[in-house]
C-alpha cells in the first residue's frame, strides 16, 4: 500500500524524530537470521555500528523514497518508511572503495523506538519521491 501526498515537511519531520531516537541510542538495526541481507553489508564492507549510525543520521527527506505497510501479522497497523543513500564503503575484499546504493527501512514504534528494518544494498534501483 502506498501512502499518497506526504510532503517534504512530514518527511522532515518524521526523520527528527528518527534521528532523535537514533542519537540517544533507542534504536536497533535487525541483524536476525531473517535479514542476511543486513548482515552481508556488514560482512561485504568495512563497516562497524559508529558509521551506520552515521550513515542513519545522514538521512534527508529528499532520500525519502515511500512509506509501505508492515505485513507482518500482528503489526498491519504499522507504517514502515523507505529511504535510499549512496554512500562511499570500503570493500572488507579488495580494500577498493565502492560507491554503495543502500535500501534503508525504518519502523518507528509509538514510543519513538527506532527499528531499522533494512539497511543492506539496494536490490533493484529505488524512486526517490521529492527527487
Amino acid at each position: 500500500m502506498h501512502i499518497f501526498d506526504i510532503t517534504l515537511n512530514e518527511i522532515d519531520v518524521y526523520l527528527t524524530e528518527v534521528k532523535d531516537a537514533i542519537q540517544k541510542n533507542h534504536y536497533r538495526i535487525e541483524l536476525n537470521s531473517h535479514r542476511q541481507d543486513n548482515r552481508d553489508l556488514f560482512l561485504n564492507y568495512v563497516l562497524d555500528e559508529m558509521m551506520a549510525k552515521d550513515i542513519l543520521l545522514g538521512l534527508t527527506a529528499t532520500d525519502f523514497s515511500e512509506v509501505l505497510q508492515n505485513e507482518h501479522r500482528g503489526y498491519e497497523h504499522e507504517l514502515l518508511y523507505v529511504f535510499g543513500k549512496d554512500v562511499e564503503l570500503l570493500e572488507r575484499m579488495g580494500n577498493t572503495k565502492k560507491t554503495v546504493s543502500l535500501y534503508i527501512k525504518f519502523n518507528k514504534t509509538d514510543n519513538c523506538y527506532v527499528i531499522v528494518v533494512s539497511l543492506h544494498e539496494q536490490k533493484y534501483p529505488i524512486s526517490y519521491y521529492f527527487k
